[in-house]
């Protein structure tokens, strides 16, 4: 893993660290969240270094609805030695786990359907809407800091290429393969949305990206 302080333009700071995943199938989980809770131990344990310290799990659509590790996390959010006061899951869904279809991966239409046991809010966003994603994130700190309870954003997307550098999903999905390969990638489509309705000039949106490219040289 690895971490970093990040100053944001307002002059504020956070400490932001990146676990060590052994495994995509869910294993930091548990790892990430004993360490939030031991932060939050250590700083006090109060109702305010609970909020000062906020666990943030990203997790794979097939994956969060298919692991019991998944469960067995979210069960402890509100047990008095184990609580974090709320995590935010961030589901990636980009509706295939591997090779297989959500119609044969689980028994519930939404892959978040298990943060109902607990009455979590759900925030399902589009993936190509960037704005609506912002705000859905932004949404989630925001009930995390008020309620101290989990919270779930469904990121529906697609995944462009296969699962790894050896599958040709051209083969294992090929209808869905041949929409994505004629769908506009994510940047072209707000891009297009940004100037079509004069929010920005094609000209502003490329000194942007090129000072992005810039900064991550």
């Amino acid at each position: 893993g690895t971490s970093n302080k990040r100053v944001f333009a307002n002059g504020k700071e956070a400490n932001m660290t990146l676990e060590a995943n052994p495994s995509h199938l869910e294993t930091v989980n548990a790892v990430t969240l004993g360490r939030s809770r031991a932060k939050q131990f250590y700083a006090g344990d109060t109702e305010e270094t609970k909020k000062a310290v906020l666990p943030v799990l990203f997790h794979g659509d097939a994956s969060f609805a298919g692991q019991g590790v998944c469960y067995e996390t979210m069960q402890l959010q509100h047990v008095q030695d184990f609580g974090t006061g709320g995590t935010i899951h961030v589901v990636i869904n980009n509706q295939i786990g591997f090779t297989t279809d959500p119609i044969d991966d689980r028994s519930t239409l939404y892959c978040t359907d298990l943060g109902k046991t607990f009455s979590c809010p759900i925030f399902h966003c589009n993936g190509d809407d960037p704005a609506s994603v912002v705000a859905a994130f932004e949404l989630a700190a925001e009930w995390r800091q008020s309620w101290g309870s989990d919270v779930l954003i469904d990121l529906i997307c697609y995944r462009r290429f296969g699962h790894n550098e050896t599958l040709n999903p051209d083969y294992t999905q090929p209808g869905l393969y041949q929409k994505i390969a004629k769908h506009p990638r994510t940047e072209k489509v707000f891009a297009d949305q940004l100037v079509n309705t004069g929010v920005a000039t094609q000209a502003e949106l490329d000194a942007i990206k090129e000072g992005i490219w810039k900064a991550h040289e």
